[in-house]
């Protein structure tokens, strides 16, 4: 009869296929990774805040990051240690299948985590209460009113005090906060910007608010989050935090082009397309942005005499 290998041991022999990508899957991950390193991804997301409320969620999630260490780290730590202290070739330590119970041990499984928890909890509830995106945030300038409408792959904005409205670009003054009220003229999404900070959702027949600002002009990036279709990954739009100047060259801008959001022009934005290029309207028909609200809204339908067709 031919010997076979001991059972604790690995036949020798060539390794199977199979098992050899399964073996080099971790090390391909991490090469494809590196790149990565390169890139400027603080530019665009909220480590690089670049207003008050960006900078309070930094603020927060560094906090919690760092009290979650306490946790991750002293498993990370113990892991290895325990794994070399209780493998099966270390016959010299202590050897007690009897033992069951220790207070300062107990204690120190028990009582950590939930002074952690207590603190995460606190901290949560304030912080989740001062980042209320309906708060208006402080400020000696009133806010910049933009009634924000999600569309098929585009973003709408209409601005009620200045009789204007833009398709794909959200300008508004660094010196003054910005207060929007969103609704969604289809599916359900949702308006980012990251490095200002705040993420809600727009619905169809209802309004949501946010509240932004930003410390000093700048361009910034904004982006539906929520998918909705072919697309999704082109809804993206320029955010401007101007001076006042710029600010107000962009409104002579916009009404100098001459086009009227009127709810024909409505009706064709609508139409699923992206826009490659910001569209600016130099005026608004009067309660646009109530007439979207009650298409989808059966009680401001009947309010306003309006019928679904």
């Amino acid at each position: 009869m031919s010997e076979t290998a001991p059972p604790h041991r690995r036949p020798v022999g060539p390794v199977p296929r199979r098992q050899a990508i399964s073996r080099l899957a971790p090390y391909c991950a991490i090469v494809a990774l590196l790149p990565i390193g390169g890139c400027s991804v603080l530019d665009h997301g909220i480590l690089g805040a670049a207003g008050p409320v960006a900078e309070q969620t930094r603020s927060l999630f560094l906090l919690v990051c760092a009290i979650m260490i306490l946790v991750a780290a002293p498993v990370l730590l113990l892991t290895p240690i325990f794994a070399w202290h209780y493998r099966l070739s270390n016959t010299e330590s202590a050897y007690r299948p009897q033992w069951g119970f220790n207070w300062p041990l107990e204690g120190l499984i028990w009582i950590p985590p939930t002074l952690i928890v207590i603190v995460l909890a606190v901290i949560l509830w304030r912080d989740t209460h001062a980042l209320d995106p309906y708060k208006p945030l402080a400020s000696p300038h009133a806010a910049v009113e933009v009634q924000a409408v999600a569309l098929d792959w585009k973003w709408l904005f209409i601005y009620p005090n200045e009789g204007v409205a833009s398709v794909n670009e959200l300008a508004f003054p660094a010196e003054r906060p910005i207060h929007l009220s969103l609704t969604s003229g289809t599916v359900m999404q949702s308006l980012f910007v990251p490095r200002l900070g705040g993420q809600i959702y727009a619905m169809a027949g209802m309004t949501t608010q946010l509240n932004l600002a930003a410390n000093a002009p700048g361009r910034f990036r904004g982006e539906n989050t929520q998918f909705n279709g072919a697309g999704f990954q082109n809804q993206k739009f320029s955010v401007l935090a101007q001076s006042n100047d710029d600010y107000a060259r962009w409104l002579a801008r916009a009404r100098a082009g001459g086009r009227t959001l009127d709810p024909a022009a409505y009706a064709a934005l609508t139409a699923r397309s992206t826009q490659a290029e910001p569209i600016l309207f130099g005026s608004v028909t009067p309660d646009l942005f109530r007439s979207i609200l009650a298409r989808n809204d059966p009680g401001m339908q009947t309010a306003h005499g309006h019928h679904p067709q």
